[in-house]
């Protein structure tokens, strides 16, 4: 195989003992092959084989919706050759059995009790963020028809899910919301029931939108050693943007504030300043501010002419 490197390596050591490569043999004598998989469209090649004939199996099937698991009990070693597999293969398949499709009811008993079941995997991600949710017995039977629907036994379970979960798993690690209920309009709209559960608490993500501005001081002042005194309007027009942008405040103040501690550092640089407050105006246009310290602070530094100067600066202009 010209993608086996062990294979490659055999055949340069057979071509050094002078001969040519040899040709590898398995003997499948004790090898036990197991096939499985959808087999998608074999079940109606069965159908219409059984369908073909007038008496027996077909004449109880002819006119009914059977699923496709009753006919694929039925599928031959011809049924199987017909579908594209080599025959020599067909023949170490002695044993044949047709899965059953997983009902609705099948779908739920596996999302509740399964050991490992995938609603238990969004329990434990939310859970690493302090957020937990209640889920109805109404939503678990919507969560187990949608995912029937999806055609695709219980990998339906995790699409479904993943419909209702994702833009929740995103918004709610950064609120104060720690808890959220499942219901079956969730399921079928779970963008609408997002929307109205952030309206709810947003009393509460303005708080946590608030405690995030300290937290981004705290975290500039331990890297850059300068601490920001964020005043009310300022944390007030931080808040508002948050919110009007759907951004994080850190996003927003790593946005703004990004090189504002290199402005800091040449206002510090002679005269070393404890703290500097954050206002609006600065929140609004940090470049801004910086350039309007910079300048107040040379404009002191540079102490105004006395009256002997002064007289001796003219007297110089007049002559």
């Amino acid at each position: 195989s010209q993608a086996d490197m062990a294979s490659q390596m055999q055949a340069m050591m057979d071509m050094q003992r002078g001969g040519k490569p040899k040709k590898k043999t398995i003997n499948t004598r004790h090898i036990l092959f197991i096939v499985s998989g959808a087999f998608d469209k074999l079940a109606t090649a069965v159908k219409k084989r059984i369908q073909s004939t007038s008496i027996g199996f077909a004449a109880k099937l002819e006119n009914s919706d059977a699923p496709d698991s009753e006919f694929l009990r039925h599928a031959q070693s011809r049924d199987i050759i017909d579908y594209g597999m080599e025959p020599e293969f067909v023949g170490r398949l002695p044993v044949r059995v047709a899965c059953q499709t997983l009902t609705a009811d099948d779908l739920q008993e596996i999302l509740l009790t399964s050991e490992g079941s995938i609603l238990q995997q969004y329990r434990a991600d939310f859970a690493g963020y302090q957020i937990d949710f209640d889920i109805t017995k109404e939503a678990v039977t919507e969560v187990a028809e949608r995912a029937q629907e999806e055609n695709t036994g219980a990998r339906g379970l995790m699409t479904v899910l993943e419909q209702t979960f994702r833009n929740f798993k995103f918004e709610l690690p950064s609120t104060g919301i720690r808890s959220f209920k499942i219901t079956p309009e969730t399921v079928k709209d779970p963008e609408r029931t997002l929307r109205a559960l952030l309206e709810a608490n947003a009393s509460d993500q303005r708080e946590v939108l608030r405690a995030e501005v300290q937290t981004f001081a705290d975290r500039f002042k331990e890297d850059h050693g300068f601490e920001l005194d964020f005043q009310e309007d300022a944390i007030t027009a931080l808040i508002e943007s948050s919110l009007d942008r759907d951004k994080t405040i850190r996003a927003l103040c790593e946005d703004r504030f990004h090189n504002f501690h290199h402005g800091l550092t040449l206002l510090s640089k002679d005269d070393p300043r404890p703290n500097f407050t954050i206002d609006a105006d600065v929140v609004a246009d940090p470049e801004k501010a910086l350039s309007k310290w910079v300048v107040e602070r040379f404009r002191t530094e540079s102490p105004a002419p006395s009256v002997e100067e002064k007289e001796s600066s003219e007297s110089k202009e007049d002559s």
